[in-house]
């Protein structure tokens, strides 16, 4: 069986602003999911609840972002009423639980990065992608499968880095996972980019819980309760099930990192 890890982010890598409290995390979040599963299931029902919400039509797929969701902007302002909005929170909650996915976060304090390294500056989504990739490799290993990974479009520039990153990186090996470990668990060296606009199943559902699992790594990190949110409720989903974790359930340093 083959999986593949969807990537979402929430912030920027910018060093330079990190500062400004509003900018000052970035945090990846990867969805592992098996291919078949994406086919079969995620896929249909993802298209399904879109058709049943907001209508669309294959030459235009409607694409979830969980930001336009929240401000009910088109086409999801349906969501400006109350009822419907609280049918589609529970349809998608029940849906984020039904499916068969594996979720990882690593969140980067920029600031503490910044102090704490005054040589070493490795860029921070490179960063999070190396401790994604050393997770997902490692449960690849243990599930006796092999995988590849997808990240959404940043743009032409960004792309290229990161692509090239991510070939140093299966070439080279980490720290904590060989190059020949990542040769045997990855289908390909090459990293996959593909911009949400392409009706990507695994990316929408990835950016429907990459900012809760955001918020709810900083919660934990801050030994606060996670928020009394709808985010909340899907936080609660992922810790109940959904989270990477170790053989004795632990979920940090598993399926939640903290950088640095």
């Amino acid at each position: 069986m083959k999986y593949r890890m969807y990537v979402d982010e929430v912030g920027n890598p910018d060093l330079g602003s990190s500062r400004d409290p509003k900018h000052r995390y970035l945090s990846l979040t990867g969805v592992i999911i098996a291919l078949a599963h994406v086919d079969a299931v995620v896929f249909p029902e993802l298209e399904r609840l879109k058709r049943t919400y907001f209508g669309g039509h294959p030459d235009e797929p409607i694409i979830l972002h969980r930001k336009e969701l929240v401000n009910a902007a088109p086409p999801f302002d349906c969501l400006r009423d109350a009822d419907a909005q609280e049918r589609f929170n529970e349809e998608l909650l029940g849906l984020l639980d039904r499916l068969d996915y594996c979720a990882i976060t690593v969140v980067i304090d920029k600031l503490a990065h910044l102090e704490q390294y005054h040589v070493w500056r490795h860029d921070p989504y490179h960063y999070c992608m190396m401790v994604l990739l050393e997770r997902h490799v490692r449960r690849l290993q243990a599930a006796g499968c092999r995988g590849d990974v997808m990240a959404e479009s940043r743009g032409g520039k960004e792309d290229r880095r990161l692509k090239a990153s991510f070939e140093r990186l299966v070439a080279q090996g980490t720290e904590y996972v060989s190059a020949e470990q990542l040769s045997a668990s990855l289908t390909s060296g090459q990293l996959k980019v593909k911009p949400k606009s392409n009706n990507i199943a695994g990316l929408q559902l990835a950016d429907l819980i990459a900012h809760p699992s955001f918020r709810a790594t900083l919660c934990r990190h801050n030994q606060e309760a996670l928020p009394a949110t709808f985010g909340g409720k899907i936080a609660e989903l992922l810790e109940r099930s959904k989270y990477y974790r170790s053989p004795q359930g632990r979920i940090e340093g598993w399926g939640r990192k903290w950088l640095p």
